[in-house]
């Protein structure tokens, strides 16, 4: 290979080395851009309501059982014994459970971010199994037991977002709920305190005997509610009945459990869940110590738009852009014998990586297409206006500018379609290196560097000849 055309093609590499300098900034402004939007999002939701999991109703029937253990502190009396408590707590799951939730969205702002909020009214309905204090389970050596309050809890993870007292009837009398949930595996939440006069009626049995059956009572609940972004509630029942309806356009459903239906227009979101106890661990991880997570249904309420993600994807081609345009260059110079500087490579190159830059700033404050379009005109019409000089041809100037509107053009479809972005990204990268290839393929590229070459000074001889034969 020609020595000049080999360093011609170092430099140019070089050149897309550097260049991946200030992309790499621009890529972390808009790390920190978003950030920045996090930290708004989380300043609103510490003065409004965040995410909301609500769960329940559980009810709790806490007791203290006398043990009698041996004693084997005095070797002497091998067989003392003594009393021993051992605390505990029965949790009595409903039988069924049905919640209807109406979700109102809104907008709040902190600076330039937007943040989604919304209203819930919801009424729950259900039926649950009183437990009888009489037959809680004994261990070995029971001597007795010591009933405590039972109470009925429900778990709400951020319980600033009550709009109002909620109100909760269980047997058709309405209880009084207080603050605080009782149960290590809620952070937040309200509980009543219920009265168990006989959780059991006897009726006779097949011997004469009474056999007793368990009483079961419905209840229902009306909780108006605040909250953010997302919205879930645990399938604690034997048979749960979930449905939820909103008029935003964009959920994501991404909890534990799909919806079984659901259906989703421009006027809002109409979601139903059906699960049982047999689909879900939910019931062990209340009663267990209580690590935060709890398995629900869930749904998110999505921004369609996020311009942080689309600017932070669109940087990733960034590489791709000044690649291209820098092959582009290379073949104008090698096919056109055109001597560009790399001075004037590097100008171009910076002028690819500002188009991020403002596409990023623009974003923040007018609709992401809006923004790529006055962007990428901007940068443009730059290009093509620098590039009718350096190309020494209008026309030049405005084919580059051409390929580099339909360069645009791929990135913004990629940006939308990302499912299918891998597999455009390939295709053009295919179809642009095909290209080359063509126009490459007569091409000798060990004389190819002949075209840098700097003129020569003709022979003395041979100038004063042509001057005679001019005269």
């Amino acid at each position: 290979m020609n020595r000049i055309l080999f360093f011609k093609s170092a430099i140019t590499a070089l050149l897309i080395l550097l260049i991946l300098i200030p992309l790499h900034l621009v890529g972390n402004a808009v790390h920190d851009r978003k950030h920045y939007r996090e930290e708004a999002v989380r300043s609103v939701w510490q003065s409004y309501a965040g995410p909301q999991t609500l769960t329940g109703p559980v009810l709790v029937l806490p007791y203290k059982e006398i043990l009698r253990v041996a004693d084997n502190s005095d070797p002497k009396r091998p067989n003392a014994t003594m009393l021993q408590a051992e605390v505990g707590q029965v949790l009595v799951f409903p039988t069924t459970l049905r919640v209807k939730g109406e979700v109102m969205p809104s907008e709040r702002y902190r600076g330039i971010h937007k943040v989604l909020v919304y209203e819930m009214q919801s009424r729950w309905q259900g039926t649950i199994a009183l437990p009888d204090p009489g037959e809680l389970p004994r261990s070995v050596g029971h001597v007795g037991f010591e009933v405590g309050q039972p109470y009925v809890a429900i778990g709400i993870s951020d319980t600033r977002g009550l709009m109002a007292a909620p109100t909760f009837e269980l047997d058709g009398k309405a209880l009084k709920l207080e603050q605080g949930v009782r149960l290590k595996s809620l952070t937040q939440g309200l509980h009543a305190e219920i009265n168990l006069p006989s959780a059991k009626s006897a009726k006779p049995g097949l011997d004469g005997r009474s056999a007793q059956a368990q009483r079961v009572v419905p209840f229902s609940l009306t909780l108006p509610l605040l909250g953010a972004q997302s919205l879930a509630f645990t399938p604690v029942a034997d048979q749960n009945d979930i449905s939820i309806d909103s008029a935003w356009p964009h959920p994501s459903f991404d909890g534990d459990f799909l919806p079984r239906t659901r259906s989703v227009n421009a006027q809002g979101f109409h979601s139903n869940w059906s699960v049982t106890s047999y689909n879900t661990k939910v019931r062990n991880q209340l009663a267990g110590p209580g690590d935060g997570t709890l398995e629900s249904v869930s749904v998110t309420l999505i921004d369609p738009v996020n311009i942080y993600l689309q600017a932070e994807r669109a940087v990733k081609y960034g590489a791709m852009f000044v690649l291209l345009t820098f092959a582009g260059f290379f073949m104008f110079e090698l096919i056109k014998r055109l001597r560009i500087h790399p001075i004037q490579y590097l100008l171009v190159g910076l002028a690819l990586a500002v188009f991020f830059l403002l596409l990023l700033s623009l974003s923040e404050h007018i609709a992401f297409a809006l923004a790529y379009l006055a962007a990428s005109a901007a940068c443009i019409g730059l290009l093509g206006f620098y590039l009718s000089f350096v190309l020494q041809s209008w026309q030049r100037g405005l084919a580059f500018a051409t390929l580099l509107t339909v360069l645009y053009g791929a990135l913004y479809g990629l940006l939308l379609s990302e499912d299918n972005a891998l597999m455009l990204g390939s295709l053009l990268l295919f179809v642009i290196l095909a290209a080359i290839m063509v126009m490459t393929r007569r091409i000798d590229w060990y004389a190819a560097g002949a075209a840098w070459q700097p003129q020569r000074d003709k022979p003395a001889a041979a100038g004063a000849a042509e001057t005679a034969v001019q005269a």
